[in-house]
């Protein structure tokens, strides 16, 4: 492969520690999906450079691409740092785990447009207000776009529409009265899904933190978690 540099914007995932003083920097781009990068040296010193690429940074970088699998990184100039969600723990809690889950379904040098915007997307709705669906609606639009989102209109079983009350993970969707198994949903859980799924995740981002919210939450998760096979441990703090 031939040696040259190329400009990115790209979202940091995570980082960890390469040698005494190097950093690998993991990044979702979209004209390369996910790139794995070296910033050099940043460990030995308190350069800005360190600090532009930490998790949750939006970046344009410069990256030198030589001949073996990492990238190099040359220059990087921050976009934004999203420092809202960083000094709440919450809203920290809830960026680490769609960074967590993107770092899962993202491949290298795979084009990932959708996937990069999603999440730019999340971020800076995040950023702009603590929503109790922010992380779930993202896992269930990040399923979506993976061709695995659950059925929320009818039952999986039999196309029933009424009295749907529970979700199977195993069975891929909400299940009635009749062929209920897996997790108990109320009804308001079950409009926020079919709100989420159905065009109106704007709708439904605006509703405050209520037991139907947290039940979403359980089954946005239980559902990547199901397609992912593994768990999101970002996720521990936020019950499920």
């Amino acid at each position: 492969m031939a040696e040259r540099t190329l400009t990115v914007h790209g979202i940091v995932l995570r980082t960890y520690k390469l040698g005494e003083a190097d950093r690998i920097v993991v990044l979702i781009t979209p004209e390369r999906g996910k790139v794995r990068t070296v910033a050099k040296g940043v460990r030995k010193t308190r350069s800005k450079f360190g600090s532009r690429l930490e998790p949750l940074s939006h970046v344009r970088a410069q990256l030198y691409e030589g001949r073996g699998e990492l990238f190099t990184v040359t220059q990087v100039e921050s976009v934004d740092h999203f420092r809202a969600v960083r000094e709440d723990i919450d809203r920290l809690t809830k960026g680490l785990a769609m960074l967590e889950a993107v770092d899962h379904v993202g491949l290298p040098d795979e084009p990932s447009p959708e996937l990069y915007r999603m999440l730019l997307g999340a971020l800076r709705t995040l950023a702009a207000k603590d929503s109790a669906l922010v992380t779930a609606g993202f896992f269930l639009k990040l399923l979506t776009l993976e061709g695995a989102g659950p059925q929320v209109g009818e039952c999986v079983q039999c196309g029933a529409t009424q009295d749907l009350i529970a979700y199977s993970e195993g069975e891929g969707g909400l299940m009635c009265r009749d062929h209920r198994r897996g997790l108990p949903v109320s009804a308001a859980a079950v409009t926020l899904l079919q709100r989420i799924l159905g065009g109106q995740l704007g709708a439904a981002l605006d509703e405050p933190a209520s037991p139907a919210t947290h039940e979403v939450e359980l089954v946005a998760t239980k559902a990547l978690e199901y397609f992912l096979e593994r768990r999101i441990r970002s996720t521990s703090t936020l019950g499920a």
